[in-house]
């Protein structure tokens, strides 16, 4: 495939942000990038691509990296390619569309694990956002720092919720869930027989975070395959700081950067075994990157956009993800969570191994 103009795809990525009224600062990142990639010569800047240094010329960063050799290969930059999906779309007024769409929340934990309360305020604060449902996914045993629920211990939060829910609003409903850890293997860390009790499993990294990106890959594969999973949880396991929090060493402290994997490959195979991708609405998370979201938006992916809430007030930060699945050009059809129950759980039902 033959390269395109890096130089003249930037400018046009600044131009549209310009348009749109972004931020200067990130304006100026691209027409900065564009300069300097227009002085150097041909030679130096294929030699820099294939060497992975682009990110060391000045006023070239990560993404405006990443931009350039995209445009190298021929590719048009996803970057470029999402504003250019979304030019003139009321970005305001579609992220509002989609949260007024949202019918539940498919990822919220307790104090059963590592939240900070109890499933029944949880819940009454779902009913007062006006959800018809909300998930419960306590973690799973491995993740002893989050106090993951033993076998034991689901069990007899199923029993308790299957009594709370007579006590509930009409038209309400907590349903049976779990975030479930993505073991280094790709298996479940919960005894099949339980998963296949839950309405929804949520499956997420949370060790090991720095594999090698084939080794990722693999584990990532084989979890989606599973055919207990439904919802792939905070994609890249990324964490970020919100702006201006602290000091500087202290949000450094904060951050993790993405894991790696074959984005394509898991991409595929979501779509291939009808599984969801998460839009984590966590400020500290916003996974996965807008880069990524744009290229499963493209790949046909199913998304659930879920807060990961610890807490009845983060229920209300589903309105972030909205923002980012606006975006991304993200269609309402293909939210999972703006589906009524019945069609949810059918969905989900349809995972499940034959009997």
């Amino acid at each position: 495939m033959a390269s395109r103009d890096p130089a003249a795809d930037l400018r046009r990525i600044a131009f549209l942000l310009e348009r749109a009224n972004e931020a200067t600062y990130r304006v100026k990142a691209f027409r900065s990038a564009a300069a300097t990639v227009a002085a150097l010569p041909p030679a130096e800047l294929s030699q820099r691509t294939e060497e992975g240094t682009l990110a060391k010329l000045p006023g070239v960063g990560d993404v405006t990296a990443r931009c350039i050799t995209e445009s190298l290969s021929g590719e048009e930059p996803v970057y470029l390619r999402r504003l250019e999906s979304t030019e003139g779309t009321d970005l305001v007024g579609a992220a509002a569309a989609l949260r007024e769409a949202l019918r539940g929340d498919c990822h919220a934990h307790s104090d059963w694990s590592d939240g900070g309360s109890p499933i029944e305020e949880m819940a009454l604060a779902a009913v007062e956002l006006g959800h018809e449902y909300l998930v419960l996914t306590d973690h799973s045993p491995r993740l002893t720092v989050a106090h993951g629920l033993t076998a034991a211990r689901l069990r007899k939060q199923l029993d308790y919720i299957d009594r709370l829910n007579d006590a509930l609003p009409e038209g309400f409903r907590i349903l049976t869930g779990i975030e479930v850890d993505i073991l280094a293997d790709g298996s479940l860390d919960q005894e099949d027989e339980l998963l296949a009790r839950l309405d929804v499993v949520v499956g997420s990294v949370h060790s090991g975070l720095r594999d090698e990106s084939p080794k990722m890959t693999r584990r990532m594969l084989a979890a989606i395959a599973n055919p207990h999973l439904d919802i792939l949880g905070h994609l890249t396991g990324r964490k970020v700081s919100a702006a201006g929090e602290g000091d500087q060493a202290h949000r450094r402290a904060r951050t993790r950067p993405p894991s790696t994997f074959d984005l394509e490959k898991v991409l595929a195979a979501c779509v291939e075994h009808d599984k969801a991708v998460e839009i984590n609405s966590r400020p500290d998370r916003l996974d996965p990157p807008k880069r990524m979201l744009t290229v499963a938006v493209e790949a046909g992916c199913l998304f659930s956009i879920d807060t990961d809430a610890h807490a009845p007030g983060q229920l209300d930060w589903q309105r972030f993800g909205c923002e980012r699945a606006a975006l991304c050009g993200v269609p309402v059809d293909r939210v999972v969570n703006t589906w009524t129950t019945d069609r949810l759980l059918a969905w989900t039902a349809g995972h499940s191994p034959a009997e």
